[in-house]
């Protein structure tokens, strides 16, 4: 039997990419479902893809740095099924732009989307989750949040501070028990639409972004990479790395220490 079988399953960014890729593996597993998105035609549509497959899941309109409403999408969430055993902290943003040229509105409003929103799910569904006999917290990170890039500083930041809060977060509940184990998720170059829905700082062209993304950056679908995490979690993986890229990265980080920003800088220059 599939490891989120018949389990509570909460999905951010649950519209498009890969949390759509995610809810669907997991209705096909058999996993009851809460999907939030903050695009209310987005997240019903793949509603309607996972009731297709399984049973049919609850949907709802979210944005994750509203953390009132976080809250209440996770009181909602366990009122209606009566228990909550997994957390897909999805929801995220691409920002491309250098410290000089991001002005402080783009530093905070990444931060609010892809770290605040990855804390106020974790701490609206973690009383729910540690009342369960076995749960699980799956937070997405980025190989980004492995390596500092540049162009790339707000972004960055956010990535890095998910991998520390989610470090820690396993510790404590570890400390707690263990009972509910945390997964870290670092993907590579996904092929979904992050990066024509991008932030970019004043001068960068936003089209060109999307099309070096899409056309030489992104080597992993979104179904591959829905499948690798998956695959992680049920496994217990403290760190879930997605796509040859990500392992890559992990690899010449660990290994090469600071030499790795040679590395960068010939990438840069390619």
């Amino acid at each position: 039997m599939a490891y989120f079988a018949d389990r509570v399953v909460a999905i951010t960014g649950a519209g498009a990419g890969i949390g759509r890729e995610l809810a669907v593996a997991l209705a096909r597993d058999g996993a009851l479902l809460a999907l939030s998105d903050k695009s209310a035609d987005a997240v019903a549509e793949t509603g309607r893809r996972c009731a297709a497959l399984g049973p049919a899941p609850t949907t709802t309109t979210l944005d994750v740095t509203d953390r009132a409403a976080v809250l209440d999408h996770a009181a909602a969430t366990f009122d209606h099924y009566g228990r909550v055993e997994a957390l897909f902290n999805n929801a995220g943003i691409l920002h491309v732009g250098g410290v000089a040229d991001s002005p402080f509105s783009d530093f905070e409003h990444v931060m609010d989307v892809d770290f605040w929103g990855v804390v106020n799910g974790t701490k609206a569904f973690l009383p729910h989750l540690m009342t369960a006999e076995r749960a699980h917290v799956v937070n997405m990170s980025s190989a980004f949040g492995l390596v500092g890039m540049a162009q790339h500083a707000p972004y960055n930041a956010a990535k890095f501070a998910v991998r520390g809060f989610t470090d820690s977060l396993r510790q404590d509940m570890r400390a707690a028990g263990g009972r509910v184990r945390v997964s870290t998720v670092y993907p590579g170059g996904v092929l979904t639409s992050i990066a024509r829905s991008a932030v970019v700082a004043p001068g960068i062209d936003a089209a060109a972004v999307a099309r070096r993304f899409e056309g030489h950056v992104a080597r992993t679908s979104p179904a591959a990479a829905a499948r690798t995490i998956l695959r992680g979690a049920a496994r217990g993986e403290a760190k879930v790395l997605v796509g040859l890229d990500a392992l890559l990265v992990d690899l010449v980080t660990r290994f090469a220490g600071s030499y790795h920003e040679r590395v960068l800088d010939m990438v840069f220059r390619s």
